[in-house]
């Protein structure tokens, strides 16, 4: 398949396109900058959508960047960094005389009430409660198309583990020299899921005709922070059991922010396992060493 990557250039979007590209499907970057296999956004807002026969957008400002202050200026960056990035895509296939098949945003389990009781599969309410959450409903919403040409898939992602970025890059040096440990309680869920498994289920979002409607990209086995905390430690050789009181949380990225790392929900990947996807790291442990190794 020809696949059009929005956002294509980041984390998730460069281990999506080696996984795209080891399966025989050619892939163009849309990004800010141009450059061979890319086009920019302004291209696509003049030219509309190149022929393709699937879209996926990963846009976004990185949220929880700590060199930003929480700020207005900034809220207003992360909201538009996804929305206008997915609607302009949206806009795109809309218009296309050939539509893609498919049509897959990542979103985030923000959606979900933080609770350290409560369980959500995709089909559990949410999407009302806190600024993110917010976010999350308008950016499903911008992506939705008119008509059923095109196959619609959302995967709201967990936190993102992987080599060479996401989460873990933070966390390794304070962890490698025995700092490292729970956030506040470290009673909070960790939704989590391994960067190859996310490029594997938006791989299968796009490969298999029978899949429609919202995944949770999350590993099938939750932990919490306090169990992360002490599998990444286990994974380098320390133990991890100085925690990170939550004032700390709180001053470096700001009360709103500073909730997605002090509290969690319990996630479940009900659908995506309904699906027929097979993860390739569904335990927490096994993960973590893979990433460290």
């Amino acid at each position: 398949m020809r696949v059009l990557v929005g956002g294509g250039t980041g984390f998730i979007g460069t281990a999506l396109s080696q996984l795209l590209n080891a399966r025989g499907h050619e892939v163009t970057l849309v990004s800010r900058q141009p450059g061979p296999g890319r086009i920019t956004w302004d291209e696509l807002a003049a030219s509309g959508l190149p022929s393709c026969d699937a879209a996926v957008n990963l846009a976004g400002q990185n949220i929880l960047n700590p060199l930003r202050r929480w700020n207005e200026t900034f809220q207003k960056e992360v909201l538009r960094s996804r929305l206008e990035t997915t609607q302009l895509l949206a806009k795109a296939i809309t218009k296309a005389p050939q539509p893609p098949k498919a049509w897959v945003l990542v979103t985030g389990v923000a959606y979900y009430q933080p609770s350290l009781t409560a369980e959500y599969d995709e089909d559990s309410p949410g999407g009302d409660f806190d600024f993110f959450s917010n976010l999350v409903t308008k950016w499903e919403a911008a992506a939705r198309l008119p008509g059923d040409s095109t196959r619609q898939v959302v995967v709201r992602s967990g936190v993102v583990l992987g080599r060479g970025g996401g989460a873990i890059s933070h966390m390794l040096l304070p962890f490698r020299l025995g700092l490292g440990g729970p956030i506040g309680s470290g009673h909070q869920f960790f939704p989590w899921i391994h960067i190859g498994d996310l490029a594997g289920i938006l791989t299968h979002a796009l490969e298999a005709n029978h899949v429609h409607g919202v995944l949770n990209g999350v590993a099938p086995s939750s932990a919490t922070n306090a169990e992360f905390a002490q599998a990444l430690g286990a994974a380098l050789g320390h133990r991890a059991f100085i925690p990170v009181p939550s004032t700390i949380v709180q001053a470096v990225f700001g009360r709103e922010r500073a909730i997605m790392l002090l509290e969690g929900q319990k996630v479940i990947p009900r659908r995506t396992l309904a699906t027929g996807y097979q993860y390739s790291f569904p335990e927490l442990g096994a993960a973590l060493k893979e990433i460290v190794a």
